[in-house]
């Protein structure tokens, strides 16, 4: 029987902690009084497995958690893009973000190291611990197939931000010889969490599962991801690691089971349809836990939802990057797409022009009202880390690196046009450097405002200018939100001065940031 992850991981998370303090769940926990659990005692059967990697799904959602006055952590990845700016200007370290001059005592970059390593602490409990549980073996592997993934996922956010980090595979106690780890080189990083992927994919987890858990897609489709971040910038593996990309995407493109592209953008942010077809891995929500963490996006104080006017607009697209879509693109059409130009009063009254375009990707219009429909005030909707559309372009991109614009990685990047309503030049038309960009426009339109763009950026050296449609270099290139170039050091996020002086062996600072060298 399937279990809904986002009811038991919730529960889970207000259970176990990385001490194992545990009070007032003894529905888990029938066999010990909780009062005298250990981590030695708590490790004794299938239930306690289940509840240890639900902490672990639990922890991901950090990605929504809050950073400070109408700010959110998941704005670190959005903030210094250049497609995206503010209404508000109330959060500092938001403000920093934008303008390009955070620095180690950032609290978006506090929050993520924090978490991303509480993600792999619990992670390497259940490595340790869940093989010793006396219970099915299949059941045994899939769990620990997920805490491999899980724990892959944070590393990949680690070292993509920070480069060179404390690669712990282990459960730590103050007592750990390596409790003040020193920093890994990453491609060591790299190595791991290509390892643990491929334990994931041989788990024997299910093609696609809708509980919300982590699948063999899943695993494919990271991994696929992982290549191509190693192919480019700044391992530059090069043409061995894009064709383990697209081999690795093809996987899934010839042998999609239910997977597949929505046939509609509203069907991309409908609560109703959450890990299926195109969502291949997401963040879990679920009103009764946590609530969809979007809300930055709303207009400040314009009343789009059954709130009245109240939103921040923190997070809002530059009008150069709308501007940018091409002319009939179905996703730049008002509501029918990934934004907005009207909206109801209220979420259900009437019409009104919002007087800009704002971002409805992640806008559930069941939680807050559509035209003579109230909003339920439940927002359900999952975050998308994953969707069928990135593992077109993936296969896309990789193919063309590798033997240039041919049929199949051509038919990969046209399913993505299509669906936008565009006409799209035939494959003789392109060579490998303009169909090069082509995918790499694409990616920008498709998937911004999803907390890829920024990887995009590093990993190409490359970003998307809005107003020439082309590709300037990394360094060098005016975010049109702040007005500010990217320097050399942006390609990563500084340490935290925290963690810093809390652990010596993590000096010296990335180059480029003052503090701690």
């Amino acid at each position: 029987m399937k279990k809904n992850i986002l009811r038991f991981s919730g529960k889970v998370f207000n259970c176990v902690t990385l001490l194992f303090v545990i009070a007032g769940c003894s529905d888990f926990l029938d066999e010990e009084d909780p009062s005298n659990l250990t981590p030695e005692s708590f490790y004794t059967t299938a239930a306690h497995a289940e509840s240890a990697i639900a902490a672990v799904y639990a922890d991901t959602r950090f990605y929504g958690f809050g950073a400070g006055i109408f700010s959110s952590n998941w704005q670190l990845l959005e903030a210094p893009t250049g497609t995206s700016t503010t209404e508000t200007a109330q959060n500092s370290d938001l403000n920093n973000l934008y303008s390009l001059t955070y620095d180690p005592n950032t609290g978006h970059i506090q929050n993520w190291w924090r978490r991303i390593y509480r993600v792999v602490s619990n992670a390497n409990l259940v490595l340790e611990n869940v093989p010793g549980i006396n219970m099915d073996e299949s059941h045994k592997r899939r769990v620990l197939g997920e805490a491999r993934f899980l724990r892959a996922w944070a590393y990949f956010y680690a070292v993509r931000i920070w480069g060179d980090v404390p690669l712990i595979l282990l459960p730590q106690s103050f007592t750990s010889e390596d409790f003040s780890p020193g920093r890994t080189p990453r491609e060591e990083v790299y190595n791991r969490i290509v390892e643990d992927l491929k334990v994931a994919e041989a788990a024997g987890l299910p093609r696609m599962d809708e509980s919300g858990r982590v699948s063999q897609a899943a695993a494919k489709a990271l991994l696929s991801k992982v290549y191509l971040t190693m192919a480019g910038f700044p391992l530059g593996l090069g043409t061995q690691y894009y064709e383990l990309a697209a081999t690795k995407a093809k996987e899934i493109i010839d042998n999609p089971g239910s997977i597949d592209l929505f046939e509609t953008y509203g069907e991309v942010h409908d609560e109703r349809l959450k890990n299926t077809v195109e969502h291949i891995f997401s963040l879990q929500y679920n009103a009764e836990v946590a609530q969809n963490p979007m809300g930055n996006m709303f207009p400040n104080f314009k009343p789009v939802t059954y709130r009245g006017p109240s939103g921040t607009g923190s997070t809002i697209p530059t009008i150069q990057f709308y501007n940018s879509y091409e002319p009939g693109d179905l996703r730049a059409k008002d509501q029918e797409g990934y934004f907005y130009t009207t909206y109801y009063t209220n979420g259900s009254g009437e019409p009104f022009d919002l007087g800009a375009p704002y971002i409805f990707k992640h806008f559930n219009v069941i939680a807050n009202g559509t035209f003579g429909v109230e909003g339920t005030a439940r927002d359900n909707l999952n975050v998308p880390m994953i969707r069928f559309a990135e593992v077109l372009l993936i296969y896309a991109e990789a193919e063309n690196e590798v033997n240039g614009p041919g049929q199949e990685a051509y038919e990969a990047f046209k399913r993505i046009r299509d669906r936008a309503q565009l006409v799209t030049p035939g494959v003789g038309t392109y060579d490998q450097v303009t169909f090069r960009e082509a995918i790499w426009r694409e990616r920008w339109h498709e998937l911004c405002y999803e907390g890829i763009t920024w990887f995009d950026m590093v990993r190409l050296r490359k970003v998307y200018n809005s107003l020439t449609n082309g590709f300037d270099d990394f360094v060098g290139h005016v975010n049109l939100s702040s007005n500010q170039p990217l320097q050399e050091k942006h390609l990563l996020f500084p340490l935290t001065m925290t963690e810093m002086i809390n652990n010596p062996n993590l000096r010296p600072q990335n180059p480029g940031y003052a503090g701690l060298q």
